[in-house]
Parts: structure tokens; C-alpha cells; sequence
């Protein structure tokens, strides 16, 4: 079962500083069949205004998974941890018992960010925040674990849940697999480019919500780069 969600269908708002879509029920969005899919709670479709940003705010009990599409984002917190992840990179959060933290776009231009929300396997848990840069390249015709909490994904940042975030990277009429497995719940954007996904084609930005297809095939129709979450149910 592949479900399209048209980027035009999804929730949002425009704050003026921040452009944001809702590929779930968030903020002022309230949707009933589109409040979580598996243990995959929020992903957001972010672009932030040059030189603004989210001011100091708490989080509890939720893995948060930043994927920077372009500029960079800047992250600080009450435990000390600065960083700012730039384009392709990827940043996480374990909220854990609680945390508190601001992330702003110090760029000259507009940041534009997929931010994803897990629930954890645990409630509670002492906070941490880090961030890695993957090269585009390496994600070239292939799926790479990017934060994961999997077993096999050492390489990933490690995040508290039985889910795994990968990205991908595919040419013109390249071909990709994914396996997702029984039980498990996919959801699929692409941040840029075409895709056939199974018989169902994307366009930049859609969400495909995807259970029951153990083999996950992709074939890009221009040249494309991916996010996937696999999620448990």
C-alpha cells in the first residue's frame, strides 16, 4: 500500500520568517487521518528566513531529526551543545526528560530544512544532541542510514527509537531498493526530483506513506535526492 500526499494537500503556514508544510497534524493543522504514521510523529517542510529562527523552547520524550536541504541551521541548547549542520548534513536530538533549545538560520540566505519527529522506544532519559555530515556522494544509488537506532547502522547518528532515517541520491533512471519488511511503516520525500516508487510516481516534496510493500523499488525520472523513514507500527 503506497498512499500519495500531494505537497499541494498538505497543512501549513506561512508566519512571514517561516514557510512551513505539515506532512502531519501539527500546530494550527489538525488533520484525524494524517496525526502519526507508525511511531513516525511529525515532518516538516521548513524554509526559515535569513538571520531568524525558533527562540529557546522545550522538548520532551521524542527523537528529533533535522535534515538540512539547504543553507544551515544553527543549534544551541541548556546542556552547552552548539553546532550548525549545513546542507546535506544531519542533525539529532534526543529529547529524553527534557530539553530546551533554539535553532536559527544565521545564513545571508533562506535555510530550507525536513524536520522529523519519532517517538522513542522509552519515555525519559538524560537529553544529547549531535550532528554528522554525509556526503551526497556516498549516497549516490543507494540508501545510507543517516540517524538511526537499528541494529547494523553504527555509521548513522544514533537515535532512541526502533527506526532508521536514510537518504539517497539517484540520477536520471537509476534504480534503487529499499527493504521495509513486515509490520513496518515507510514514509517517503523527495526533497528534490521525480520518482516512480513502486508504480506510484512523485514529485518533489510529496509524501508517499508506504505498509505492507516488503521491497521498496525507486526509479528516478530526473535526477532526485531522498529521505525514508522506517518506522516500527
Amino acid at each position: 500500500m503506497i498512499e500519495r500526499r500531494p505537497y499541494e494537500s498538505l497543512g501549513g503556514a506561512n508566519h512571514g520568517w517561516l514557510d512551513a508544510k505539515h506532512h502531519f497534524s501539527f500546530a494550527g493543522y489538525a488533520d484525524p487521518a494524517r496525526m502519526n504514521w507508525g511511531a513516525l510523529r511529525v515532518w516538516n517542510d521548513d524554509t526559515i528566513a535569513p538571520g531568524t529562527g525558533f527562540p529557546p523552547h522545550p522538548h520532551a520524550d521524542m527523537e528529533i531529526i533535522t535534515y538540512v536541504r539547504e543553507g544551515a541551521i544553527t543549534h544551541q541548547d541548556n546542556l552547552g551543545s552548539r553546532g550548525r549542520t549545513e546542507a546535506g548534513d544531519v542533525q539529532v536530538m534526543s529529547a529524553g526528560s527534557g530539553i530546551r533549545h533554539s535553532e536559527y538560520n544565521l545564513e545571508p540566505g533562506v535555510t530550507r530544512i525536513f524536520q522529523i519527529w519519532i517517538f522513542p522506544d522509552s519515555r525519559g532519559g538524560q537529553p544529547s544532541w549531535g550532528a554528522k555530515p554525509f556526503p551526497k556522494g556516498d549516497r549516490s544509488g543507494q540508501f545510507v542510514a543517516l540517524a538511526s537506532g537499528m541494529q547494523g547502522d553504527e555509521d548513522a547518528l544514533p537515535i532512541r527509537a526502533d527506526a532508521r532515517v536514510s537518504g539517497a541520491t539517484l540520477k536520471a533512471g537509476e534504480t534503487a531498493e529499499y527493504r521495509l519488511g513486515a509490520g513496518r511503516y515507510g514514509y517517503l520525500v523527495p526533497a528534490t526530483g521525480r520518482v516512480d516508487v513502486n508504480g506510484v510516481e512523485l514529485q518533489a516534496r510529496d509524501g508517499a506513506a508506504i505498509r505492507d510493500e516488503d521491497v521498496i523499488r525507486l526509479t528516478a525520472i530526473e535526477d532526485a535526492e531522498l529521505v525514508l523513514v522506517d518506522v516500527a507500527g
